[in-house]
């Protein structure tokens, strides 16, 4: 399977599991609790398998910034969070960095 399919995936449920944390309130609340350590769980075995195809530093660029961006978007979304125009220019700054580290990974 394509190394960045796997790196997407393991985005995926990092966010899951990070926009479930006020749900779980605290961990008292069984299901979403549940879920959100199942997501992590998965989302640390996707890593696991594309830190074996791509450099670390490539992939927890990817993994942080992207996921960073996504949960500042949907926590604006769906828990009415505020973002400042600084906010929105820093998350845009945030992808272009991990676009330029992609971008330019093989050069040495």
């Amino acid at each position: 399977m394509n190394p960045y399919i796997v790196l997407f995936l393991a985005i995926i449920f990092e966010v899951i599991g990070t926009m479930l944390l006020p749900a779980s309130q605290n961990f008292t609340r069984l299901i979403p609790t549940s879920i959100l350590l199942f997501s992590y769980g998965i989302s640390f075995y996707f890593l696991a398998i594309v830190t074996q195809k791509l450099p670390l530093s490539i992939v927890y660029a990817s993994w942080s910034g992207i996921g960073v961006f996504t949960i500042a978007l949907l926590s604006y979304i769906f828990y009415k969070q505020t973002l400042n125009w600084q906010s929105v220019v820093g998350l845009f700054l945030i992808v272009i960095g991990v676009t330029i580290v992609n971008i330019y990974k093989s050069v040495n």
